[in-house]
């Protein structure tokens, strides 16, 4: 089945190429003013309205880490956290040509025994997101475990989303633990990134760097999935590569970020823990800017 599909890619990467001209960009800031950055919009269908989101767990996880994904997919729509919130983040979503997407979490499937084996192609993510079902507003997200190997993860990119091309159609995304494999690239700054200026890590907020990393990546496919889910919504740059909503803002999530800094954040004083937004059952996240169309300009919540 053919499909198209967008990455949330490695940040260090990125890093790199803005490391190697920060400093042509800092001696010309007294002369070119910055120019706001524009995601246009390509006249496609967005999702909006309530949208269930399908897990598909491949691989080993344990039941804290089902937890923290599921208590952050429920965050999204919880108007009860204390601000700043993982709601008031996912609200941004709705200046997208106004309207909200409501998200749900719909049915888990547990495919424990890796009944394909522990090394996927493209093919077998959109294998795996299809036993989701393919009902019209819906997400299915697969999520592999930290020993499983996908096509290009680590490499280029930490998650993906897309859609499946013909009579039927749904809407799927991807994310990988990479604990094991490469934390340093997507679950930076939760771990010491592998390239580019050397930092010192963050304390994960719910103690799980592969987990916490996650979030970070499912909260990046996400947002360009209701925002771009058939590859002409919201972008910027070619439809093969493109820039999306939170993809265009890598690497900050606090104020004053800049390559290799992730920026301000809140620190729990117990803990030593970083985050920058409350959910459900007191969970915190560290959430990654998004574009708000309002502003034309990257925004976070602290």
């Amino acid at each position: 089945m053919a499909s198209n599909y967008s990455s949330a890619t490695v940040p260090s990467i990125l890093l790199l190429l803005l490391c190697s001209t920060s400093l042509f960009v800092a001696s010309m800031a007294a002369l070119v003013k910055e120019q706001p950055l524009v995601l246009k919009y390509h006249n496609g269908a967005l999702l909006k309205g309530t949208i269930t989101v399908n897990l598909i767990w491949y691989g080993k996880f344990t039941p804290i880490q089902r937890s923290i994904i599921v208590d952050f997919l429920q965050s999204l729509n919880s108007p009860k956290a204390p601000l700043p919130s993982a709601a008031s983040w996912w609200k941004t979503t709705e200046k997208y040509k106004t309207g909200a997407s409501t998200l749900i979490v719909g049915k888990q499937i547990l495919d424990e025994n890796y009944s394909l084996g522990k090394s996927l192609k493209n093919s077998h993510i959109v294998y795996l997101a299809s036993k989701g079902g393919h009902m019209g507003r819906s997400v299915n997200l697969v999520l592999t475990a930290k020993d499983v190997f996908v096509e290009g993860f680590c490499m280029s990119r930490c998650g993906t989303h897309g859609s499946t091309r013909g009579k039927i159609r749904f809407a799927y995304a991807w994310v990988g633990n990479s604990e094991t494999q490469c934390a340093g690239q997507c679950a930076w700054p939760f771990h010491q990134p592998i390239y580019g200026p050397q930092s010192p890590p963050l304390v994960a907020p719910n103690g799980d760097v592969g987990v916490d990393g996650m979030i970070i990546n499912v909260a990046t496919v996400l947002a360009g999935t209701v925002t771009n889910p058939f590859n002409n919504g919201y972008f910027q740059g070619p439809a093969t590569a493109p820039l999306e909503a939170v993809s265009a803002c890598t690497g900050m999530f606090g104020s004053g970020s800049y390559p290799g800094y992730p920026g301000q954040v809140l620190v729990d004083k117990s803990t030593g823990a970083s985050y920058n937004a409350h959910g459900v059952n007191g969970r915190r996240f560290l959430l990654p800017a998004m574009w708000d169309p309002a502003k034309s300009a990257c925004s976070s919540l602290v």
